[in-house]
C-alpha cells in the first residue's frame, strides 16, 4: 500500500559533477541548497546580491554580473543610519558608504568571474510579487524597512516574468555558451500575501519557468516545490510557522536532487567527502587522548588520500586541520 504520491523526476542530460562551477541565486531556499553543496565541497558561489525573491531582481542581478557592472555611491541611499542598495539584501548595508560599496563590488567581481566560467546557474524563484518605489517606479529587491507608503506592490504577469528572464538567458548564452540553468520554485509560502495570492504567485512562476525551459535547451526544472507540496503534503514537514520546510523536508528534497541531478560517480564520492566534513566538525574535550589522536590521524590520511586520488577536490583545509591536531 502506498501512502504518498510518486513523482517522476527526469535525470539531467548532463548531471552535475565535482568539476563543475555552480552559481546559485534566489530565495532563502537557495541558501539551503548552497549549504548542502558546500558541505560536500562543490565549487559554489551563492547569492552574490543576497537573498532575492522575485524574478525581476534575479534577472537584474544576473545581468549585472554578465555586463560587469560596478556600483557607485549614486546607487546607494541613506536610511535608518545605514547606506543601502535597493538591488541588494540588507547584509550589504553599512554605516559607511565606502565600505558598503566595497562589499557590493567585491561580490560583483567574484560573481562576474564565476558566471563567465559557470557550468550551472541554479535559480530559485520565491514570489511573483514585485515592489516598486512610487518615486520613479523603480523595482526593488528589498525594502530595507522603509515606510510602506514608499512602495507599490504588483503581481507580475507570466509575460513580464518570462520576458525578463528570457533576455537574461539570451545574454548568458552569448557570454557563456557552456552554461546550463536549473530552475526551481521555492516551497516556502509567502503567507503575508495570503494563501490565495501566494498560490497565484507560485502558479505564475511555475508557468513562466516551464515556458522558458521549452524555449531554451540548456534550461531545466527541478520540482522542489512539488516535492514538498504534493509529495510530502503535511504540516509536520514545516517549521512552527507553517511556512518554511523543516530539516526533514529539506533533507528529502536534497536526496531527490542528488538522485536526479548529480552524476552517480560524484554521488558516491560525496559520501566520502561528507564523512570527512562530519569528522572535521567533531569537537572533543580532551584532544591529547590516544583515541582522539588516532581519530585525527585516520582522517588526515583519508583527506590526504582523497586529495591525491581526486585532485579536482579542494581538501587542503581538512588536511591542514587534522595535521594541526596531531601531536608528536
Amino acid at each position: 500500500m502506498k501512502f504518498q504520491l510518486e513523482i517522476n523526476i527526469p535525470s539531467l542530460p548532463a548531471p552535475i559533477r565535482y568539476t563543475d562551477n555552480i552559481l546559485l541565486i534566489g530565495s532563502c531556499f537557495t541558501e539551503h541548497m548552497a549549504d548542502r553543496l558546500s558541505q560536500h565541497r562543490f565549487r559554489v558561489l551563492s547569492n552574490p546580491h543576497g537573498i532575492l525573491f522575485n524574478p525581476l531582481s534575479v534577472a537584474n542581478s544576473l545581468d549585472s554580473y554578465l555586463t560587469g557592472k560596478l556600483y557607485t555611491e549614486d546607487d546607494l541611499f541613506y536610511l535608518n543610519e545605514l547606506w543601502n542598495s535597493w538591488e541588494h539584501h540588507t547584509r550589504f548595508s553599512h554605516i559607511d558608504a565606502e565600505k558598503a560599496l566595497q562589499q557590493i563590488n567585491g561580490t560583483q567581481i567574484a560573481a562576474g568571474g564565476m558566471i563567465e566560467k559557470a557550468d550551472w546557474i541554479m535559480i530559485t524563484l520565491g514570489s511573483a510579487f514585485q515592489y516598486y518605489l512610487k518615486d520613479g517606479d523603480k523595482p526593488v529587491a528589498n525594502n530595507h524597512r522603509a515606510p510602506g507608503q514608499w512602495f507599490e506592490k504588483k503581481l507580475l504577469t507570466i509575460a513580464e516574468i518570462t520576458e525578463a528572464l528570457r533576455n537574461t538567458l539570451r545574454l548568458l548564452q552569448q557570454k557563456n555558451p557552456k552554461a546550463k540553468v536549473l530552475f526551481t520554485i521555492s516551497p516556502v509560502r509567502h503567507i503575508r500575501d495570503g494563501v490565495v495570492d501566494n498560490n497565484r504567485s507560485k502558479a505564475r512562476l511555475i508557468e513562466a519557468v516551464h515556458e522558458l525551459c521549452g524555449q531554451f535547451s540548456f534550461a531545466h526544472y527541478f520540482p522542489a516545490y512539488e516535492l514538498v507540496m504534493d509529495v510530502l503534503r503535511d504540516y509536520r514537514f514545516f517549521d512552527v510557522d507553517f511556512v518554511h520546510p523543516n530539516y526533514a523536508a529539506t533533507s528529502f528534497v536534497w536526496e531527490e536532487f542528488v538522485k536526479a541531478c548529480i552524476d552517480p560517480d560524484t554521488a558516491t564520492l560525496m559520501k566520502e567527502v561528507l564523512e570527512l566534513n562530519t569528522a572535521q566538525n567533531h569537537r572533543t574535550r580532551f584532544p591529547e587522548t590516544k583515541a582522539h589522536q588516532e581519530f585525527c590521524r585516520k582522517y588526515y590520511e583519508k583527506a590526504f588520500n582523497l586529495q591525491e586520488q581526486f585532485p579536482f577536490l579542494d581538501l587542503q583545509e581538512s588536511i591542514r586541520y587534522f595535521s594541526g591536531l596531531i601531536q608528536g
